[in-house]
């Protein structure tokens, strides 16, 4: 426990401009002090600052939001040698009588991690970082694109005559080159040189995001091959994928063991029997971006790995579903990508 290790616990409620702070005594779990700093590098030395005045050299600090508003904070902490546990934010639905202001909630942030077996560090920066960043960066281009796309189909589809017979039978890439070099200037229809303006400026649009998208996938490749460079030989696991397993997992020690990985890619099984059946249900919780990787990993081996069509081919003899027969795969996945990255993977 965490109060054997510690005299106090420094719970912290951040926000975007300023983080609410609470000292606990790790022994009875009463309040010592309480105070609020700017989220900014002068507050970040003022909370140290008043930390060291109270005079307590083994001490913690639980942090709710590590990750966002709350990741200057954990750096400067990290910094220093401080320790820092990381804090999930309370969950308030249904709970309408639950008292709520900052400064409860930097005491509860400290009596949670009082109160907890197992202790969470903060998200690793460096590489692990750079890829969760890039992530973010692809996925807004690529949704981009594909809202280009989708939007230059429909406007082919009410396009005049003569404009949609020269672009209806052109399909994917081939039709968003062809919309970029539309002259509208060279027609002297309003309505058909208005649809060819829009037609070449979501084109060109589509293929500076298509562009962006491949550089951002060449940035991931770099570091994935640094990080992990054993994820990209399993079958099924490209850049993309290992990107994302390299973010949810973090670092080695992060997650206490493969079935803790399971659940937070929502790939463990829940049980759902009722009367004479017995079974397993699929989880909706969980991190979905993790739980995405996987699937896709399973959908690839399905289509290629001939081990994995025997055994989807297996467990449907046994009288599993389809749906049941890859929920078992992705569990098994995320045991063995579990410890192929805490085996093999290089610190961020």
């Amino acid at each position: 426990m965490l109060a054997e290790s510690v005299d106090v616990v420094i719970g912290v409620d951040t926000h975007r401009d300023a983080h609410a702070l609470a000292v606990v005594e790790a022994r009875t779990g009463a309040v010592l002090a309480q105070f609020a700093v700017s989220a900014d590098r002068r507050g970040y030395r003022q909370a140290l600052a008043q930390a060291d005045e109270l005079g307590h050299a083994r001490r913690a600090w639980a942090l709710e939001g590590s990750g966002s508003y709350g990741a200057g904070l954990r750096r400067a902490l990290l910094a220093r040698g401080e320790r820092v546990i990381e804090i999930d934010r309370p969950e308030r639905k249904g709970q309408r009588s639950a008292a709520k202001s900052d400064a409860l909630d930097a005491v509860r942030a400290a009596r949670t991690a009082l109160a907890r077996q197992r202790l969470a560090r903060p998200r690793a920066d460096g590489r692990r970082e750079a890829l969760r960043v890039l992530m973010v960066a692809r996925s807004s281009a690529v949704k981009t694109r594909t809202n280009a796309v989708r939007q230059i189909k429909a406007l082919v589809v009410s396009a005049p005559d003569d404009l949609r017979e020269r672009l209806r039978e052109l399909r994917g890439l081939a039709l968003v080159r062809r919309c970029a070099s539309l002259r509208p200037g060279s027609c002297a229809e309003p309505a058909q040189a208005a649809t060819m303006a829009a037609l070449r400026a979501l084109a060109r649009r589509a293929l500076a995001a298509l562009a962006e998208t491949r550089e951002h996938e060449r940035a991931l490749l770099a570091h994935v091959r640094a990080l992990a460079p054993e994820l990209l030989a399993e079958q099924g696991v490209g850049p993309i994928t290992a990107s994302q397993l390299i973010i949810s997992w973090s670092h080695p020690g992060r997650l206490h063991g493969e079935a803790a990985f399971a659940r937070l890619a929502a790939a463990a099984p829940i049980p759902a029997s009722s009367g004479q059946v017995i079974r397993h249900r699929l989880d909706r919780g969980g991190d979905r971006q993790l739980n995405r990787a996987l699937h896709t990993i399973v959908l690839v081996r399905r289509q290629r790995d001939g081990a994995t069509k025997r055994y989807i081919e297996r467990r449907m003899t046994e009288g599993k579903t389809a749906r049941e027969a890859v929920r078992c795969l992705k569990r098994y996945l995320a045991r063995h990508l579990f410890r192929l990255l805490e085996a093999t993977a290089v610190a961020a």
